[in-house]
């Protein structure tokens, strides 16, 4: 079984992808920024992961997933020296769930008020 989850983003339309794809039981989502209706939310590393991973809560949520079924997650950040940052922000929802984590230094976003992009993979227990 394969499904596609779309946010409405003008990106996704776009560049031709999916925010969300469920493949059987695991789902994965595309790296997600802090973009809300206004343009980008929050100007440092800690605010625009809370933002991400609220925003990649509700995609979860409606795939019939959640924070506890999350198995992977990549944070892709511009400034590596703000990783506490990023990472305090990521231990809030996911510290007791411990999901593998990859930190990657990457440069500047497409909107360079974009600091921060995470992607995750969730899967549930056959």
């Amino acid at each position: 079984m394969r499904k596609t989850f779309g946010t409405g983003s003008v990106w996704e339309q776009t560049l031709g992808y999916s925010r969300a794809v469920q493949v059987d039981n695991t789902l994965f989502i595309s790296a997600t920024a802090a973009s809300g209706e206004n343009g980008i939310v929050g100007d440092d590393f800690y605010s625009q992961t809370r933002f991400i991973l609220e925003k990649l809560g509700s995609v979860l949520e409606d795939a019939g997933f959640s924070y506890e079924d999350v198995v992977q997650s990549k944070l892709y950040l511009t400034d590596i020296s703000k990783w506490e940052d990023a990472g305090r922000a990521h231990g809030e929802v996911f510290g007791e769930i411990r999901p593998t984590l990859s930190l990657v230094h990457v440069l500047p976003f497409l909107d360079p008020k974009m600091l921060v992009e995470i992607e995750l993979v969730a899967q549930k227990s056959a």
